[in-house]
């Protein structure tokens, strides 16, 4: 896997997103590292925890692509989401850097 460093400022926040493929992949998986697997989060949670760690203020396409992704789940309302667990996300999350 690639590593998602150069999508990455010093402070570790996402300076920019890749368009597609393992990169992608890999930067979501590194941005759902974020929450906890044990909590449900309100959207404003989610809002704020996700422009915690990036840097072009789309919390937006972010929160949407984790969703697309399966990292995060959320009931259809949108009033409760929660870190999905798999083992791909773990295996991904080791071969980041």
């Amino acid at each position: 896997m690639r590593s998602i460093a150069m999508f990455l400022d010093n402070e570790g926040r996402i300076k920019q997103f890749p368009a597609k493929g393992q990169a992608k992949r890999a930067v979501l998986a590194y941005l759902a590292e974020k929450f906890s697997c044990d909590r449900d989060y309100t959207q404003k949670e989610v809002n704020a925890i996700i422009s915690d760690w990036h840097t072009f203020d789309d919390y937006f396409l972010l929160r949407r692509e984790l969703i697309d992704a399966g990292l995060l789940g959320r009931v259809r309302d949108g009033s409760r989401y929660w870190k999905e667990q798999s083992e791909e996300l773990s295996q991904d999350n080791e071969n980041v850097f």
